[in-house]
């Protein structure tokens, strides 16, 4: 009983602060960012968590909260598609592999759930974590207990055995104790390895189609799983009601993933035109992940180098190369979602991800759509997220400046509401 009374405690505040009226006055907002138009001198109304009405001038109500934002410039609640949130990569990762149980990643994940928030993430997809882990938090998000954003949580990656995403690098007898249940051989291993996945609680698949730079194993980056696995994967995923996100560099494995009609690309370091001819086929999102690239290359070219030699390796190929592939990428007409696979890089500094963007050639407009409404689309979330017309959650940020004209503004986010909550003013 006790208990419970605490936890009421602690929920009571978020939620009474949902259920009455907020009024949210904005000198400059961004409503829908598909538009791109800015407005001035406007009133968010918000109830129950959500955008009722969007009113000209600044008006209040007796008995509502007013939120003073006239000074900022208001935007949707950024979207990150790929991070992370119970882990960050550090000189003692591996040893963390070891000795970190489900429960203190849980933990952990609160801390950085919470730094996520502050920097003005109201959502995130989580590809790739312990199952136990990810779960519970994004339980814990979702009823308020813990502060951080939405989460999308794909669990454990479906991976091959002794590729990207099994465990590599430790003695025989700790692999197999740390092994997922999510590593498979074969098509219909690969098959059961995705329902369960599904029964498990995954939101969203996310496959390992190609080696990775930080698997400590020098397997290359290439295709790794068979076409017969990848047919295998989509289909059981999509029968379920699944879609299927592929960590993918090799050129090989993101064509034989996008054959077998995976929905998205994590990476894409390798993107050649047939893998740009067949996303823009299927209609498949691309998310870049510039800042992992970006970050593994100056850790490995560095003086305090923490990779081991495998990872190194591929650290100093693959890291160079992601920012031309995104600029013809996106010359080419592909659909781009906003991903930083934060966790490689530090939590709280996702917003590095706009200003490489900017670089491989999207307008700030363009980088904050990708962050905003096609994430939102991207993760099927659009009903909710992305856009601050009525009937869409109250998930907004505000900043001072513009970010269309620097989105580098947007590392400096002052003001942070999530379903109607204010968690940063």
């Amino acid at each position: 009983m006790l208990g419970a009374a605490l936890a009421a405690a602690f929920v009571a505040p978020a939620v009474a602060q949902t259920q009455a009226t907020t009024f949210v006055q904005a000198g400059r907002v961004l409503v829908d960012p598909a538009s791109g138009k800015v407005e001035t001198q406007k009133t968010l109304v918000i109830q129950g968590g959500k955008v009722v009405r969007i009113a000209d001038g600044y008006v209040s109500e007796p008995g509502g909260k007013v939120v003073d934002l006239k000074t900022s410039f208001v935007l949707p609640g950024l979207i990150d598609s790929h991070v992370h949130i119970t882990s960050q990569q550090g000189a003692n990762s591996r040893l963390e592999e070891v000795t970190e149980s489900s429960a203190e990643q849980a933990l952990i994940g609160a801390r950085y759930a919470k730094r996520t928030l502050m920097a003005g993430f109201t959502t995130v997809a989580d590809l790739g974590g312990d199952n136990d882990a990810v779960f519970a938090l994004r339980k814990a998000t979702a009823l308020g207990d813990v502060p951080g954003p939405r989460i999308v949580a794909a669990g454990s990656a479906i991976s091959v055995h002794g590729g990207h995403g099994d465990v590599n690098g430790f003695r025989e007898d700790v692999m197999h104790v740390l092994r997922p249940g999510s590593v498979c051989s074969g098509a219909a291993d690969c098959s059961r390895a995705v329902r369960e996945q599904v029964w498990k609680g995954a939101d969203v698949i996310k496959i390992t189609a190609t080696g990775g730079v930080l698997s400590n194993t020098a397997a290359g980056l290439a295709q790794q799983f068979s076409q017969d696995e990848l047919n295998s994967i989509v289909e059981s995923a999509h029968r379920m009601g699944r879609r299927v996100t592929a960590h993918a560099h090799g050129a090989d494995g993101i064509t034989s993933f996008l054959k077998a009609g995976g929905d998205s690309i994590e990476h894409g370091t390798y993107l050649d035109a047939e893998g740009v001819a067949l996303m823009k086929k299927n209609g498949a999102y691309l998310v870049p992940t510039l800042m992992a690239g970006d970050f593994v290359y100056r850790v490995a070219s560095g003086p305090n180098n923490f990779l081991t030699p495998a990872q190194s390796a591929k650290a100093l190929e693959a890291g160079p190369k992601m920012l031309a592939m995104a600029r013809r990428a996106h010359e080419a007409g592909v659909k781009i979602a906003f991903g930083t696979d934060t966790g490689v890089s530090a939590h709280g500094d996702n917003a590095g991800e706009f200003g490489l963007l900017v670089k491989a050639g999207l307008t700030p407009l363009e980088a904050i759509q990708a962050a905003t409404v096609n994430a939102a689309d991207h993760l099927q979330i659009s009903a909710d997220a992305g856009s601050l017309t009525p009937g869409h959650g109250a998930d907004l940020i505000a900043v001072q400046g513009d970010p269309l004209k620097d989105v580098e503004v947007l590392k400096q986010v002052g003001f942070v509401m999530k379903s109607g909550t204010v968690y940063k003013d």
